[in-house]
């Protein structure tokens, strides 16, 4: 008999004295998940989460009617930020274990950096340890280098290096090529871009104290991308693939940038920065010009951009924007394919004029709490201004989905990795 606590999955309803529509039972060996018609995955979800609010730590699921979502739905309810493995995966026809060991991979390294500290988690750590955790997926395959500090300065990286030069730890910029051709001319089929801020204090548009608490998450765009790529790596993906982390910590020093500072861009855009607390963007807009420069027919970007998009869509979805409609189409689709929630919301090419600057091309918000009204288009419209061919090949995710500040019924706290299998469906389907 196992050490371990037994959890097994059954369609018949639980007996009448565990409560009506109850969704577990238990019995001398363990537990039993009862199923019902509706929101499956969710309801298993939940009560893993159950199961691991009670003290359970190892858990051994059994039985033949564990399919490969069932096993996953349960495992991201039941892991924790202080929990990171626990779940015994049955082997059974229904179940790919390869899939199962791919998204627990990717998984457990995403939630290792957006849970992990801003000390342990800072610019240059974060594309260290992103460029290792690939590169230890397919050794032969992989090359990299990073731009560091005065060095973005010398490459035209204006944004990542604004952002970051009030901490004393420098920013800096990962580029990562996955070759998996063995033609070194191979063309780059596309281009991952992830939001770095490995810790938002706002800078001067300073954040209230429980505004800035999560703020360690504000890398969950690049630790997204990473994750996804190396999902799709694991599920055999055989294109060439660029990823680029902009990666920053938003402080307050005397060597911080400022509010009416105006920051010319590589592509000669101006930039008037009217909310230093609006920052992810202006690193995401050199990370785009720089999956541009590679001619990836494809480009991505994952970050923890708005309030604004939390707002539109909760947090059970991620938001989704892009000019190219027919890719944003697509994208919803994969993402409902991985069940992970997604819903575009509006961008137009006049997004782009909606945060006007009577002394730059634009600004970088509107100077009203939350960026005023359609906030989260409106940094769409910005990051637009940054991508080649008029945004076609291009979809933006803002990962409101991503992170939950408190634990609830579904998810402990923390991060929740998706997104995760969106980017890598994505990569699958139209790299």
């Amino acid at each position: 008999m196992s050490d371990k606590f037994i959890v097994r999955l059954s369609e018949e309803a639980a007996a009448p004295h565990w409560g009506v529509a109850a969704s577990l039972s238990f019995d001398n060996q363990g537990a039993t998940v009862h199923l019902n018609e509706n929101e499956t995955l969710k309801n298993i979800q939940k009560a893993a989460r159950t199961l691991a609010q009670q003290g359970i730590t190892q858990v051994e699921l059994q039985g033949e009617q564990w399919c490969t979502e069932s096993q996953w739905a349960f495992y991201q309810g039941f892991v924790s930020p202080k929990q990171l493995a626990g779940v015994t995966f049955v082997e059974n026809a229904q179940s790919d274990m390869n899939e199962l060991v791919a998204l627990q991979t990717s998984a457990t390294w995403a939630r290792q950096m957006i849970n992990g500290t801003a000390e342990d988690i800072y610019p240059e750590s974060l594309a260290g340890k992103a460029a290792e955790f690939i590169q230890s997926l397919a050794p032969e395959h992989v090359s990299y280098q990073i731009i560091k500090g005065k060095a973005l300065l010398e490459q035209q990286w204006i944004g990542i290096h604004e952002v970051g030069r009030g901490s004393e730890r420098p920013p800096v910029l990962l580029e990562l090529d996955y070759n998996p051709t063995g033609d070194a001319d191979a063309p780059v089929s596309a281009a991952l871009v992830g939001k770095g801020i490995t810790f938002d204090s706002g800078g001067y548009s300073i954040k209230p104290s429980e505004g800035m608490l999560g703020m360690k998450c504000d890398m969950g765009g690049a630790a997204t991308v990473t994750a996804g790529l190396a999902l799709a790596v694991q599920r055999g993906i055989n294109k060439r693939i660029k990823l680029f982390l902009c990666c920053a910590e938003n402080l307050i020093s005397g060597h911080a940038y400022k509010l009416g500072d105006i920051l010319t861009y590589k592509n000669g855009t101006t930039v008037e920065i009217v909310n230093t607390d609006a920052e992810g963007r202006l690193v995401l807009a050199d990370g785009l010009m720089a999956a541009g420069e590679t001619g990836a027919e494809l480009i991505i970007d994952a970050a923890t951009l708005t309030g604004a998009a939390l707002v539109a869509v909760g947090q059970e979805y991620n938001a989704l924007f892009g000019l190219d409609k027919e890719l944003v189409f697509d994208v919803q689709q994969f993402a409902d394919e991985e069940f992970e929630a997604a819903w575009p919301l509006p961008l137009e090419k006049w997004h782009q004029n909606n945060c006007p600057s009577a002394y730059a091309d634009t600004a970088n918000s509107r100077a009203q709490k939350g960026g005023g009204f359609g906030g989260a288009s409106n940094a769409a419209g910005f990051l637009s201004r940054f991508v080649p061919n008029e945004g076609k090949g291009w979809v933006h995710i803002d990962l409101a989905a991503a992170f939950q500040n408190n634990a609830g019924s579904q998810w402990a706290a923390g991060a929740t990795t998706l997104g995760m299998r969106t980017v890598a469906r994505t990569l699958a389907e139209k790299a």
